[in-house]
């Protein structure tokens, strides 16, 4: 998501004038859809800030970006980063004795995407948020390149979060009516995650609420053919109940005498 404007019109309530930590496609910054570049030897600092929640212990900060050094040499790592993100102009970080925090009034697009995702799933995102799947679809690789442990498991956890955002969408596309869409959106998660069942599921839910038995049976096949392929299983009882629901069962009478 290497474009500012693009932030803005998905996540509406981003102040203009407001600085924005880009992480998709970045680290860069925008200042009222105007880019910064973040220095190269800042990028990772500014990240381990951006990412985590509150402030950050200079300390522990240090160590986590740079573990292969000493102590003395990690700190003066950290303080060179501060050092050429202030030269560059790029004042969103303070720093007090034994901290490191975002300034206040400072978003980051990853945050700002979690929270959007979070109303898709519960439900309580309005019309103008329901956004492209192009666009979701963009988001679901943070950082792509990065080995850091705290990047892999932010990453992952964003991935899951806009997975079921996904599938969210799908669902209440499909109650709309929108079935077109509602199936894109189930393609979508499955294309970012093949043997995901529960993104199987709202693509099939699509297909039969249309009244596409065939799609829907052919949707079914291949999601069989991937889970037997990749893993060897079966597709699990939720799946199969709502490809083959059990024959109603028939009231059984009291016997008259």
């Amino acid at each position: 998501m290497g474009d500012a404007g693009l932030l803005y019109s998905l996540i509406p309530r981003v102040p203009s004038g407001t600085a924005v930590v880009h992480l998709f496609g970045g680290p860069y910054l925008t200042v009222g859809g105007l880019r910064a570049e973040v220095p190269d030897g800042s990028k990772r600092l500014l990240t381990y800030v951006a990412l985590s929640t509150g402030c950050v212990d200079r300390r522990l900060t240090a160590g986590n970006l740079w573990p292969d050094t000493y102590e003395s040499r990690a700190a003066g790592n950290l303080r060179s980063a501060l050092w050429r993100l202030r030269r560059a102009g790029l004042d969103v970080l303070e720093c007090g004795k034994s901290t490191i925090a975002l300034r206040g009034g400072t978003f980051v697009d990853v945050d700002l995407i979690s929270r959007w995702a979070g109303r898709l799933i519960d439900g309580t995102a309005p019309p103008s948020e329901l956004l492209s799947v192009d666009a979701i679809r963009e988001l679901t690789d943070l950082l792509p390149g990065w080995y850091d442990d705290w990047v892999i498991f932010e990453r992952e956890r964003l991935r899951q979060k806009l997975l079921h955002a996904l599938e969210a969408l799908s669902r209440r596309l499909t109650l709309d009516g929108q079935y077109a869409q509602a199936i894109e959106a189930a393609l979508a998660a499955l294309a970012v995650d093949p043997l995901r069942e529960s993104a199987a599921r709202v693509l099939i839910e699509a297909h039969l609420a249309e009244g596409n038995v065939s799609e829907a049976r052919r949707a079914y096949a291949q999601f069989c053919q991937t889970l037997q392929r990749e893993l060897g299983v079966r597709p699990g009882v939720q799946l199969q109940s709502l490809m083959f629901p059990a024959p109603a069962r028939r009231p059984v009478l009291a016997a008259t005498r």
